[in-house]
């Protein structure tokens, strides 16, 4: 079984953006989308208006995921959309980075907003081949949040996915060299993490992905996709696609192709 996936966050649809507000790029959103062609997408930042805009611009996915104030509509969504033909849900969930991750809502690190990791349990109907994917958004101010959230992520890890293949990823707001990026590779607790895209990239390729709009190449490298030693990574990208330098969102999409072995 071989799989694309793409990590993507893709902007609050918040007016004060101006000529780059969603309403302005959301086209070109879809034209990312539908030219690579993923098989999962975990996206970051969506809105229930945007949610909705997606589902109706991308009929061939069927889409998971709940509001972050409240489990259900309200705030952002970290939403996996998964194509409906070829994989089949069989379980989902999510929780909050926070001590009480099945409250809703709950925040205790130091974070202003709440966090959520939102998961899925995924079987293609052609093989049966079963897999997890998680999508989570950690935050862009607290370290302790991070770090905790690294950890927290690392535990409910090895108590739902048991074995199965595992993916990681989305927005975690740092840098490789972030402490809790090694919580999260660490291979003293289980399951072990690759990060995967970045060990196939170029060695002499920006790995940046937040450009603010600007498309700088050279921006943090803060989204990821972490997958576990059952998966064979053959290809990364970092799309940087913009029309008339008008860009989808103010993050950089992740790609990875890589197979079951």
């Amino acid at each position: 079984m071989q799989l694309r996936l793409m990590t993507f966050n893709i902007r609050y649809a918040t007016p004060h953006d101006n000529e780059d507000y969603w309403q302005n790029r959301q086209e070109i959103t879809y034209r990312v989308l539908r030219d690579a062609n993923p098989d999962v997408i975990g996206l970051q930042e969506v809105l229930l208006s945007q949610r909705r805009d997606i589902e109706e611009a991308l009929p061939s996915y069927s889409s998971v995921g709940v509001g972050r104030d409240d489990g259900d509509s309200i705030g952002e969504h970290c939403l996996i959309l998964y194509r409906k033909e070829r994989l089949g849900l069989l379980e989902s969930g999510t929780f909050w980075c926070s001590d009480t991750p099945d409250v809703a809502g709950s925040t205790h690190w130091g974070n202003s907003h709440p966090r959520i990791c939102t998961w899925v349990k995924l079987r293609e109907k052609a093989s049966a081949n079963t897999f997890y994917l998680l999508n989570v958004h950690l935050d862009h101010q607290s370290q302790p949040s991070r770090l905790k959230s690294a950890r927290l992520l690392k535990e409910r890890l090895h108590l739902l996915t048991k074995g199965y293949p595992t993916v990681v990823m989305g927005d975690f707001n740092m840098e490789p060299d972030n402490p809790a990026i090694a919580v999260m590779t660490q291979t003293d607790t289980t399951p072990i993490l690759y990060d995967t895209p970045h060990t196939l990239l170029p060695q002499n390729e920006p790995i940046g992905t937040f450009h603010s709009f600007q498309g700088d190449p050279q921006g943090e490298a803060i989204d990821y996709i972490f997958t576990t030693s059952e998966w064979q990574a053959h290809a990364a990208q970092i799309i940087r696609y913009h029309e008339s330098g008008r860009y989808p969102s103010d993050h950089f999409p992740v790609l990875l192709e890589a197979s079951l072995v």
